[in-house]
């Protein structure tokens, strides 16, 4: 069974650093298309950064020149490196898993991790 297992989060102050990873097991990571996504309780999960098969990055607007994803195909884990946190970005985040032909037409399937609680506040 796919395992996704993120780390990682926690309590940060404003302009602070964290770095979220997401161990892949069953998978291997360099073959899918890798999505950070958050959320905010009461509100939709929303996707953050995302790195395809290929090795293509994208980016939600609100955390572009802050955020990094990356991957590293020996210990087959996907991070997020997070940099000058803001209040806005607290959130449950959360590791995803697609093939590619699911990604490019957005659908459902795919695995998810349990999620790391990432809290910015002073």
């Amino acid at each position: 069974q796919v395992q996704l297992v993120e780390s990682g989060g926690g309590l940060v102050q404003p302009g602070g650093s964290l770095r979220l990873s997401c161990l892949a097991s069953r998978i291997i990571v360099s073959r899918y298309v890798m999505t950070w996504h958050r959320q905010v309780p009461g509100n939709q999960r929303e996707s953050v950064a995302t790195i395809t098969n290929h090795g293509f990055t994208y980016y939600a607007d609100s955390v572009k020149g802050r955020f990094t994803i990356s991957r590293d195909e020996i210990k087959n884990t996907v991070y997020l490196q997070m940099n000058s946190l803001k209040p806005a970005d607290t959130a449950v985040y959360y590791c995803r898993s697609q093939v590619y032909s699911d990604y490019i037409q957005d659908r459902e399937e795919g695995y998810w991790g349990q999620g790391t609680q990432v809290t910015v506040s002073a």
